[in-house]
């Protein structure tokens, strides 16, 4: 196989599309708004592509092995079309970040992308309740659009960047003079977050125009609250254990 394998399944005709990136990362924010997308709207498989930067693996589904992938799919949304960027995996070196970052940026602006939405997860290292959504943009404009969709933008934050695909669409984007803004669900970085996804995903309504429902999130979220008691439970049980251990000693 050649570095890049691009499997071209279907041309169809879009109107102004975005493209949104939801790869594996922090709480699997990103790919839990991926995955929503694509079980609540109407899409299409445009391309996969396989690479020899991704982890030498397959994936089994039923029993059948599947090659290690990343999927374009185009959605059909009510004011503009989306290209959804998503899969399981993303490279394991970081040439491979970038190859790949400039491939897909290939790959939606030959079906006419104007403009990029990467999603994520920021850690806060902590269990939390609320759920904000934090921001960063190439341009000023589209800075100015997040702020008005109820995007924070916060000094020092997310701390160290944001690796992978998601902060190189915006740094290779903003080569190509493409928009581009990443959002970033706060999360606890410990587990799945459906519930952080869902924040990014409002937003996201909010900002391209289109409507979704939420009530597979919500049930992902319900079995996601019932793990986060029982951790709780055990660290309540931890720290009276140590309380007596105190206590004895």
């Amino acid at each position: 196989m050649d570095e890049f394998d691009v499997e071209t399944l279907a041309e169809p005709a879009l109107t102004d599309p975005v493209l949104v990136e939801g790869l594996p990362g922090v709480g699997h924010v990103g790919k839990l708004v991926a995955e929503h997308l694509l079980e609540e709207l109407d899409s299409e498989l445009l391309a996969r592509v396989y690479s020899e930067h991704f982890p030498p693996q397959v994936n089994i589904e039923d029993g059948r092995a599947k090659l290690a992938s990343a999927e374009l799919h185009a959605v059909e949304a009510d004011e503009q079309d989306l290209i959804v960027l998503t899969g399981d995996h993303q490279a394991q070196d970081a040439a491979g970040h970038y190859r790949l970052t400039d491939l897909f940026l290939d790959l939606a602006t030959d079906h006419g992308v104007e403009r990029v939405f990467a999603l994520g997860g920021v850690p806060t290292g902590e269990l939390i309740d609320e759920y904000g959504v934090i921001g960063a943009a190439t341009t000023d404009a589209l800075a100015d659009e997040l702020e008005e969709g109820g995007v924070e933008f916060r000094e020092g934050e997310p701390a160290g960047g944001i690796v992978g695909v998601s902060g190189l669409l915006l740094g290779l984007g903003a080569r190509r003079d493409l928009p581009a803004a990443c959002l970033m669900g706060e999360t606890s970085g410990y587990l799945v977050d459906p519930k952080s996804a869902r924040a990014v995903l409002e937003t996201l309504e909010e900002l391209v125009g289109f409507e979704v429902g939420f009530e597979s999130l919500e049930e992902r979220a319900d079995e996601m609250e019932e793990v986060v008691q029982k951790i709780q439970q055990m660290e309540q049980g931890q720290q009276a254990t140590d309380d007596d251990l105190r206590y004895i000693g």
